[in-house]
C-alpha cells in the first residue's frame, strides 16, 4: 500500500510541528513548508496526495498560493485552514479552487476526518468499463487522463473538487441524482458539510461549462429530486 504524502503549509512552528508529528503517526509521508512562497515551489514541484495549506502566511498567503497552484494544473486535494472562520474567506478558499477548509483552533480528530475524507475523493482512473478517456458534450470535451476540460478549445480551470463532481454526473448520465448521494460519493461525507453546498458548487460548475448557465442545457436541476446530467 502506497503511503499518502502530504505537504504541510504553515508558518506557525509549534502547529506545524504538531500536525507533522501526528499525521506521521496515522501513517502519512509529511513534508513541510513554512511560508507560501516555499509551499508553492514545492506543490507544483512534487507530487503530493494532500496539501494543508494555511490561508495567513508569511511572502505569500494561502489563497494566493491556491489560485497558482490550480492556474499550473496541480490537482492535488487542498484542505485551507484559516484562523478568521469568516464565511468570505472560506467562499474565496474554494472560488479558488480548494477542496475544503477547517477553522481554527480545530480538533485533530475532525483534521483527520477531513483528510480521509479527501483522499476518499481524489480522482482514480477512469473505469474503462464506464467511460473513454475523453468525453465530449455540445462545446466541452472532457480530458479524464489529463483531467483536462476544454470549451470550443480553450481550456476551463476546474478546482479538483470541480472536476470530481463533473465526472461523477458523467459516469451517471440521465439518471437523476439526489444531493445526498453526491456528499457521499464526490464529497465523501456528510456531516460535516451541507446539501446547500453541493447547490453552490454544481452552480460554479454550471458557470464553466453550461453556454448559458441561468438556463442550463447539460446540468438539469430536477426539483425536488437533485440533478440530472444529459450530455
Amino acid at each position: 500500500m502506497t503511503i499518502p504524502r502530504v505537504l504541510v503549509v504553515e508558518d506557525e512552528a509549534g502547529l506545524r510541528l504538531t500536525l507533522s508529528d501526528r499525521l506521521v503517526s496515522e501513517g502519512y509521508a509529511v513534508e513541510t513548508a513554512d511560508d507560501g512562497a516555499k509551499g508553492l515551489e514545492r506543490a507544483i514541484s512534487e507530487p503530493y496526495d494532500l496539501i494543508v495549506l494555511d490561508v495567513m502566511l508569511p511572502r505569500m498567503n494561502g489563497f494566493d498560493v491556491c489560485r497558482e497552484v490550480r492556474q499550473r494544473g496541480v490537482t492535488t486535494p487542498i484542505l485551507m485552514l484559516t484562523a478568521r472562520g469568516q464565511v468570505v474567506d472560506k467562499v474565496v478558499g474554494l472560488k479558488l479552487g480548494a477542496d475544503d477548509y477547517l477553522t481554527k483552533p480545530f480538533e485533530m480528530s475532525e483534521l483527520l476526518a477531513r483528510l480521509e475524507a479527501l483522499l476518499r475523493r481524489a480522482p482514480a482512473a477512469p473505469d474503462p468499463t464506464q467511460l473513454s478517456e475523453v468525453y465530449q458534450f455540445g462545446p466541452v470535451r472532457v480530458d479524464f487522463r489529463r483531467a483536462e476540460v476544454e470549451q470550443s478549445g480553450t481550456l476551463v480551470e476546474l478546482s479538483a473538487l470541480e472536476f470530481r463532481l463533473l465526472r461523477y454526473f458523467i459516469e451517471h448520465r440521465g439518471a437523476t441524482i439526489s444531493r445526498d448521494e453526491l456528499l457521499n460519493e464526490v464529497w465523501g461525507y456528510n456531516a460535516l458539510v451541507s446539501t446547500r453546498t453541493v447547490d453552490v458548487h454544481v452552480a460554479w460548475l454550471r458557470q464553466k461549462v453550461e453556454t448559458n448557465p441561468r438556463h442550463p442545457l447539460y446540468i438539469l436541476t430536477v426539483h425536488g429530486m437533485g440533478y440530472k446530467f444529459v450530455g
